[in-house]
């Protein structure tokens, strides 16, 4: 296995946040899977050095923004258009991890980790 895909469950690693974004995708299958990835980058936050934090502050914010996302669209699916938010967020969500990997593999920052856009 390459480096840029190794997993590890020791903050402070590009492993664990690989992992955390790998928990993410897998959270679409497996309910509750991302609340453990969340779990995981609360952890990690703050331990890393300064390119790994980056990934720990985008993965937290992407779970709580796709949170919101989620809320809203379910709120607004009574009125028929929650469903075409609830694909656009879904869409959003995996972009986001998607680059955030990427990055991660490329061994590079998150440019704006708090970013509401992609």
């Amino acid at each position: 296995m390459s480096d840029s895909f190794e997993m590890s469950v020791d903050p402070n690693t590009k492993g664990n946040a690989n992992l955390i974004y790998i928990l993410y995708f897998v959270g679409f299958v497996v309910p509750f899977v991302s609340i453990a990835g969340v779990v995981m980058a609360y952890m990690g936050k703050g331990k890393g050095d300064a390119m790994i934090e980056t990934h720990y502050n985008n993965q937290i914010n992407i779970f709580w923004k796709f949170f919101l996302y989620m809320f809203v669209s379910v709120i607004l699916s009574f009125v028929l258009i929650g469903l075409l938010t609830m694909l656009v967020a879904v869409i959003w969500y995996i972009i986001r991890n998607v680059k955030g990997i990427q990055a991660l593999s490329a061994g590079t920052p998150i440019e704006n980790p708090g970013s509401w856009w992609l």
